[in-house]
């Protein structure tokens, strides 16, 4: 774990955000006692992930040099976008 820099080891050690994720989708499904079915379930589980992500705004500080070093120890496996 040591080897990688300390850009990696808090993208590994940063749980915040899941948490945060899993705190939301909880509070959705405990406020009902039963679903229709299984679909009503994952309906409503979709709904509040898009929500949940269009407040996702802030960006990652110094993501230039994290995505670098992810590439240096991590290149065959980073996929990056454009």
């Amino acid at each position: 774990m040591f080897k990688y820099p300390p850009e990696i080891r808090k993208l590994i050690y940063t749980t915040n955000a899941f948490e945060n994720f899993d705190r939301q989708l909880r509070k959705v499904t405990k406020t009902k006692s039963t679903f229709v079915s299984d679909d009503a379930l994952m309906k409503i589980l979709y709904l509040t992930t898009m929500n949940i992500v269009d407040k996702w705004t802030m960006p990652i500080q110094n993501w230039g040099s994290i995505l670098d070093n992810l590439m240096i120890f991590f290149g065959d496996r980073v996929k990056i976008a454009l």
